[in-house]
């Protein structure tokens, strides 16, 4: 377990992160101490109301809006990070897009548009860090990756294409960091009760929901537990792997 005020003194950075797991990680950084820039591209109802629910935590949430994979855009958010009088210690890249279509009928745009949010984006935004991260010689960067990365579920080829990008990302840079005591991960949540999935047939729910051993789907803040313990201080042995909390799935 996590022990409170954990992260105190530390700036964290989770992409996506107004929304389902994205806010669930803001809010579990925010409450063992972290300061946490969160960032957002679309839906400026859920980024209200989390600047609403993080009002308690006196000025530590900063929200940014921009698209991951506009690099200028990337560039001046890391820019303007400087200021941080210690860095930033933490980049979870967590925002991510689906549009589901069997290959025969996939859009190139569809392909496009997944693979640059959920790959180019988390590259973007690793290269920044690590950038920020070397001079103090130390940072955990960790990739929110996904099981589809492995078992190709039907209809998300692009999706899972982006995911088994994202490992393989990681574990070069793992290999690239190390050295400097940077760790880089990913996590793999397995099916989440979250806006990602809430679009999924009735049907397809009860199917999926079959495959997990544990006979549930996953919540939010089950996820951001693992996260917290990856960008620990006390993970600091756990470098180029892929933890995964999906139930037995």
């Amino acid at each position: 377990m996590i022990a409170p005020g954990a992260f105190a003194g530390q700036t964290a950075v989770v992409t996506g992160g107004t929304r389902g797991i994205g806010r669930a990680l803001t809010l579990a950084f925010l409450e063992h101490g972290a300061r946490v820039h969160a960032t957002w591209t679309g839906n400026e109802a859920a980024a209200a109301a989390l600047a609403d629910e993080a009002a308690r935590f006196e000025g530590r949430l900063a929200l940014h809006r921009f698209d991951v994979t506009d690099e200028p855009a990337v560039e001046r958010f890391w820019a303007g990070l400087e200021s941080e009088p210690d860095g930033v210690q933490v980049l979870v890249n967590n925002a991510g897009i689906r549009r589901d279509q069997i290959v025969g009928t996939m859009g190139s745009d569809a392909w496009r548009a997944v693979l640059d949010v959920n790959l180019t984006g988390s590259f973007l935004m690793a290269k920044a860090a690590v950038r920020a991260m070397l001079p103090r010689k130390y940072g955990r960067i960790v990739f929110m990756t996904s099981p589809s990365s492995l078992h190709g579920f039907q209809g998300q080829a692009n999706y899972a294409a982006s995911k088994a990008g994202q490992i393989g990302l990681m574990r070069s840079l793992a290999r690239e960091v190390g050295k400097r005591k940077i760790t880089v991960n990913c996590l793999s949540p397995g099916f989440v009760e979250t806006e990602l999935i809430a679009d999924l047939p009735e049907d397809v729910r009860a199917e999926h929901k079959k495959m997990v051993p544990l006979g549930r789907f996953g919540t939010p803040a089950e996820i951001a537990h693992a996260a917290l313990f990856l960008c620990s201080r006390e993970a600091s042995y756990v470098n180029g792997t892929t933890l995964e909390v999906h139930g037995g799935l």
